[in-house]
């Protein structure tokens, strides 16, 4: 039973490995139903919305992910770089504080922290 709900996800991770992201986005829609409750599910949809330089969409994808599983690094670290790109300081700051908290000695957290509150 498990294989059956893990396959479109491994098809969706193909489909971006290999650069097809229009394909990845029109798969992953159909099947966001499905997955409204799939923190990994929600993660894939945003990298790919990052990926194709669409923060707006990346973000609430990010949003859902952080919703239902606040404590991934990598989903927190490319929700920082969506908050930046959209101009959002103190968002991607409060992201940077998460990580840190998560993973005190992450350098990369804490220099882009040290960088946002000196702007």
């Amino acid at each position: 039973m498990v294989g059956l709900f893990k396959q479109p996800k491994r098809h969706l991770k193909k489909l971006v490995r290999d650069g097809e992201y229009t394909e990845a986005i029109t798969f992953g829609k159909n099947l966001e139903s499905d997955y409204s409750d799939d923190s990994d599910f929600m993660f894939i949809m945003g990298s790919i919305y990052f990926i194709v330089d669409e923060p707006t969409k990346a973000l609430a994808y990010f949003e859902k992910s952080f919703q239902l599983n606040s404590d991934d690094i990598e989903m927190l670290t490319l929700k920082t770089n969506v908050h930046l790109k959209l101009q959002q300081k103190d968002e991607a700051m409060d992201c940077c504080k998460r990580i840190i908290k998560l993973e005190p000695k992450n350098s990369e957290a804490k220099s882009l922290l040290d960088q946002l509150e000196n702007i």
